[in-house]
């Protein structure tokens, strides 16, 4: 259940009704690894396991799905225990016991961005391509099928998309938590990513961008505003940044190549 009822008192028509709303859910999810605590995170209580998996993997704790051995989700006591049998415990210490609120980024490990990005198993794919039209197609699409939102108001949509059709669509009251879900589903379905487009609702932040370029998926597009640090990390890491994708418009800031037909006009 992601959303409950809850009473409330509206003002509307210059007087004050008594009414139920909807809400959306937002409960703590504490990890373990390998029985010690690692992070609480604060999302939205549903598709959790893929939270976590693409968690520790946009976060760098784990290169590949099937270096995890085992996840017991407790959903009733929001605890979930990883199995990692090769986990390092300085990635631990790197990282302290935290909790992540759902408005803030979470922060990478190994934030050394140059190194990072410089690496060559982050270049992505020169060959995607899409067209202006289509993105702008596909966003509209994210905000219809966007139901939870349309109930409560109060959530995040990300969508997983090859070009065509929309693939996933997962809701959270955290960005980057809906992003994660998102990259937890395509990890566990083994799905290639590297010529995907991942579409968010948020605001693009540099560790969004930077989850993206270390999933390998080429274009990252959003209804909202990228920060200059974000556009500074796509345009260094070869990665497609479009914001604010509204009604028949769009900006692209950088590697705007993979935008199929474009014309310059004033």
């Amino acid at each position: 259940m992601a959303k409950k009822k809850v009473d409330i008192v509206r003002f509307v028509n210059n007087e004050y009704k008594s009414m139920e709303d909807c809400v959306v859910e937002e409960t703590p999810l504490t990890i373990y690894i390998n029985g010690d605590q690692f992070i609480t995170l604060l999302s939205t209580p549903y598709n959790q396991k893929e939270l976590v998996i693409g968690f520790i993997l946009s976060e760098s704790l784990i290169s590949k799905v099937d270096e995890i051995e085992a996840i017991d989700l407790d959903k009733d006591n929001g605890v979930v225990e990883v199995s990692i049998p090769n986990y390092s415990p300085l990635k631990k210490k790197l990282y302290g016991k935290r909790t992540i609120t759902t408005g803030c980024g979470k922060g990478t490990i190994f934030y050394n961005v140059l190194d990072s990005l410089n690496n060559k198993g982050h270049k992505l794919n020169k060959d995607v391509e899409v067209s202006a039209q289509k993105i702008m197609e596909q966003m509209h699409q994210v905000q219809k099928v966007s139901q939870l939102y349309k109930e409560t108001g109060g959530v995040h949509t990300a969508s997983l998309s090859d070009g065509e059709n929309l693939l996933y669509t997962r809701e959270d009251i955290g960005r980057h938590n809906a992003v994660d879900k998102i990259l937890g589903r395509a990890f566990l379905d083994e799905m290639a990513v590297e010529d995907k487009i991942l579409l968010s609702s948020g605001r693009l932040s540099s560790e969004i961008v930077l989850k993206v370029i270390k999933a390998k998926i080429p274009i990252l597009v959003s209804r909202s505003a990228p920060s200059s640090l974000a556009i500074s990390l796509a345009e260094r890491g070869g990665l497609t940044l479009i914001g604010f994708v509204r009604g028949k418009k769009l900006n692209c800031y950088t590697h705007h190549y993979r935008l199929k037909e474009v014309t310059y006009g004033d």
